[in-house]
């Protein structure tokens, strides 16, 4: 019980890393690869407005939502827009935002170098809680409370919104959704706002969770919410949810009983062995081929 509610506390972490990454991808068929080093910006950010600003970190998380929005604009302004107009604007916005995440990754060296950073002590409270033979901190149900009101109101604003009624249209034709007078740019720029601000939650929910922020982490997560994305649907906002609570659980399970060595390899095989029986992924729709 005590593994298994640890697998959905970093679960959910992993969840809300991948909405974040498939919310561009499934709505505007890019493929954002700046997504991960905004996840390392916010936890180091965050440090220092905890560290440095004296700011508790309740008040700071909204602050990161904030931060994370601001560069979301930016990578879209930069890295995407530019581009929109080749013919080879996915490759090309692909490139182009990989560049970017070098220059954020640069900057945050430049400003705080390359150890390791952490909370100073007392940031959270650590208290456990016991119940049902279990032990878990204030912090952990934090975070699983943050990272499902997240993805429940992102959700929402999807199905219900106006503007997700106008990313659902860009989603299935955006010159059709401009000829219907959705603002295809605006919505374009609120998407890429919103998978960010998502995306640096995570940042600094993770750090919270490891009491831990280095340069590499955005890399290190790169790879499983690309998997998670894969694994629950391309483009499904449900799949990337199962998908990530499926790596953690994976990944906590295979520490407990094998060793932590084995985490990443039975994790990627859990993942690889859905793939073989169900190639869509969890959530997503088989293709079919018109002739």
């Amino acid at each position: 019980m005590q593994q298994l509610l640890n697998g959905v506390f970093i679960g959910s972490i992993y969840a809300l890393f991948a909405i974040g990454f498939t919310l561009v991808f499934g709505i505007l068929d890019r493929l954002n690869l700046a997504h991960p080093s905004v996840f390392a910006v916010s936890a180091f950010v965050g440090i220092e407005l905890v560290a440095e600003g004296g700011l508790s970190v309740w008040v700071t998380l909204p602050i990161l939502l904030v931060v994370g929005a601001v560069l979301g604009l930016v990578i879209e302004r930069v890295a995407f827009r530019p581009l929109k107009n080749r013919p080879d604007a996915h490759f090309a916005g692909l490139i182009s935002s990989i560049a970017l995440a070098g220059m954020f990754i640069a900057l945050l060296q430049w400003r705080y170098g390359p150890d390791t950073r952490r909370f100073p002590a007392g940031s959270f409270p650590e208290t456990p809680i016991q119940f049902a033979g279990v032990s878990v901190t204030v912090l952990q149900v934090s975070i699983l409370l943050i990272s499902i009101a997240l993805m429940v109101g992102l959700t929402w604003l999807v199905a219900r919104s106006r503007l997700g009624r106008g990313m659902r249209a860009i989603a299935e034709n955006p010159t059709a959704a401009r000829v219907l007078g959705v603002n295809v740019d605006r919505v374009t720029a609120v998407t890429f706002a919103i998978s960010s601000a998502l995306g640096a939650v995570a940042g600094a929910l993770y750090a919270m969770n490891v009491n831990s922020a280095q340069l590499g982490m955005g890399a290190a997560i790169e790879l499983k919410g690309l998997a998670v994305i894969i694994v629950g649907g391309m483009g499904s906002l449900p799949g990337a949810l199962i998908g990530g609570l499926a790596l953690g659980l994976a990944e906590v399970f295979a520490v407990q009983y094998i060793g932590s060595s084995w985490r990443d390899l039975i994790a990627f095989g859990l993942l690889f062995l859905i793939l073989l029986v169900r190639p869509q992924g969890l959530f997503g729709a088989r293709k079919v081929r018109e002739v």
